[in-house]
């Protein structure tokens, strides 16, 4: 193994090891050595010559030119539980298959669960444009909230000041700040529908439409279905679709879309031509 990469590795579990609390200890090193076993992984020759129709070359020559994965999406959750400690301990059992890169509890305080080059398990069977592997592609925050209550300012404040860190870091689009709901709408509707979405936008996470009395009416051609799509939105079940929209952009769970809805949607559709 490379001298440089195992230094990296071991630079990473001694900050694991620092920022860990003593409670966690036992994860911890269930987190260290899954750590070290994609390491090895990633050290190991790419395709080993077991097939007789692959002519394998005897020497590997390993390529100077390549990086981890790069996240392109963020995307947003409440976590559906009562306490910040609740889901931290949802997210160390091996049983319960989730995990978050992120976790903000209501008082503001934030866990890094994960490194952000690693991929997560939070996003399920999902779908945003083309992309059919959200976990592959996004970074994943969770917000402590049961679903039905406010978002504590102390934990939107900290959520915009990681959101801030992390755009730059990984330069994400402004349009690549999304919710669950979003990309599983007929599974998910977090983070509620009390969520303030065009806080965020205004600090440039996430797409916002401009002021109402300044919005054209849509062409009489204008297929909001489409316009949906392009968007982002999964349309197979065109009835989830509009409801994961109005909720996030109007704050409404009905199902069908009216005249404001389109005015809005078409807004937001010229924004993505």
């Amino acid at each position: 193994m490379n001298m440089v990469y195992k230094h990296t590795i071991y630079l990473l579990l001694l900050f694991i090891a620092a920022c860990t609390p003593k409670q966690y200890s036992a994860t911890n090193k269930v987190y260290k050595k899954q750590v070290k076993k994609f390491g090895k992984t990633i050290a190991t020759y790419p395709l080993p010559a077991v097939a007789d129709s692959i002519q394998m070359a005897e020497q590997w020559v390993g390529t100077t030119n390549l990086g981890l994965r790069k996240p392109n999406f963020v995307i947003i959750h409440h976590t559906a539980q009562n306490s910040c400690e609740q889901t931290l301990k949802t997210f160390t059992l091996t049983r319960t298959q989730v995990s978050a890169h992120y976790v903000i509890c209501r008082n503001g305080t934030v866990h890094q669960m994960l490194n952000d080059y690693l991929r997560a398990w939070h996003a399920g069977n999902s779908k945003w444009g083309s992309n059919t592997d959200i976990n592959s592609a996004s970074i994943g925050i969770e917000l402590d909230n049961n679903g039905f209550e406010p978002f504590a300012s102390e934990q939107i404040n900290s959520l915009i000041q990681l959101l801030d860190v992390l755009k730059k870091k990984h330069q994400i689009p402004s349009a690549n700040f999304i919710g669950h709901g979003d990309i599983a709408p007929t599974r998910k509707n977090d983070p509620s529908i009390l969520f303030p979405w065009k806080q965020l936008a205004d600090k440039g996470f996430g797409l916002w439409y401009d002021p109402l009395p300044s919005i054209t009416q849509p062409d009489s051609n204008f297929n909001h279905l489409q316009a949906l799509r392009i968007i982002g939105y999964d349309i197979k079940d065109t009835t989830a679709a509009i409801r994961s929209f109005k909720r996030h952009f109007l704050q409404d769970s009905t199902r069908k879309i009216n005249d404001v809805d389109r005015m809005v949607l078409f807004n937001l559709y010229k924004k993505y031509l």
